[in-house]
């Protein structure tokens, strides 16, 4: 199942034309989360550091240990900034590009203490988001051929929301809403308190009409109801393909269409070609598998 076995997997340009560095900005807490794993790692020193003369410098690699999509190198670089701004680390390969087991693909030159003390936080950075990327560019592989694009969702690791969406982004796919405070989702819990699918979205117009407004229907019923107010996107929760190809017949483009629950690789394509607009999935962050590197002195 893991189609990163056989070979090197990029970019297909036809279905995920490669970004450029700009398109995907560094997350504005990138500093703030580092210097917090630098301190739950590092506290107040790393004693294991000190059996090492002061002034032995090395050379060290880091080697991946599993095909992959190389992610977090501008993380692993920041981290040994901070700890040591005399360390040159040298990347062998672009964020953002496969890698294959075996491939060194940094360099880093400096002292062999301060290398040793970022070790740790380094690649936690670099295997979880090259795990997030990995997983979701195998995603974007199945839905070659369509026109559904790959979303995210807030079911990130705690503290890694804004590195996992960047992950996403780097490896080909779309960022949903970054929390609860710059789109509506309405769910089946907002409906119920509510009272209605339709007092729900004329509240959240009311309250807020600039606001995408999103909304969760779990049967065809549900979604004729949301349709009839027209909100920036209906999302269909669990529903059959039949019936996703029925709210397609009955959209006709009026909104747009996202599906969500229970997706698995098997299903994506054939859900894609039900003409949806978005597939989102939770497992693309929440159920990451942190990719094998380690960093080994020369």
């Amino acid at each position: 199942r893991n189609r990163f076995l056989s070979g090197r997997i990029d970019f297909n340009p036809q279905t995920n034309t490669k970004l450029k560095m700009s398109e995907y900005p560094l997350p504005s807490d990138l500093d703030s989360i580092i210097d917090l794993a630098l301190t739950e790692d590092i506290g107040d020193g790393d004693i294991t550091s000190l059996l090492i003369p002061a002034d032995r410098s090395v050379k060290a690699h880091i080697i991946c240990k599993e095909n992959a999509i190389l992610c977090g190198t501008p993380w692993v670089s920041a981290v040994y900034k901070k700890i040591d701004n005399s360390i040159r680390i040298e990347w062998h390969f672009e964020e953002g590009t496969s890698v294959e087991v075996g491939d060194s693909v940094a360099s880093i030159t400096g002292q062999a203490r301060t290398i040793l003390t970022g070790e740790r936080t380094a690649l936690n950075f670099l295997q979880t988001l090259s795990g997030t990327a990995t997983i979701v560019r195998e995603y974007l592989i199945a839905l070659e051929g369509t026109n559904t694009k790959l979303l995210d969702t807030r079911k990130t690791l705690p503290g890694l929301r804004e590195a996992q969406k960047y992950a996403v982004r780097v490896a080909g796919g779309t960022n949903h809403r970054r929390g609860l405070y710059d789109a509506y989702l309405i769910k089946e819990n907002h409906i119920k308190s509510c009272g209605s699918i339709s007092k729900a979205l004329k509240e959240a117009r009311r309250l807020m009409p600039d606001k995408f407004l999103e909304i969760e229907v779990r049967n065809i019923d549900e979604f004729k109801e949301a349709l009839s107010l027209k909100p920036n996107m209906i999302m269909l929760d669990n529903f059959q393909l039949s019936d996703m190809e029925k709210a397609v017949a009955i959209n006709s483009g009026t909104v747009k269409l996202e599906v969500s629950g229970g997706i698995d690789l098997d299903s994506l394509a054939n859900i894609a070609r039900t003409g949806v607009d978005y597939i989102s999935i939770g497992a693309l962050t929440k159920h990451c598998r942190a990719i094998d590197y380690s960093l080994l002195l020369t």
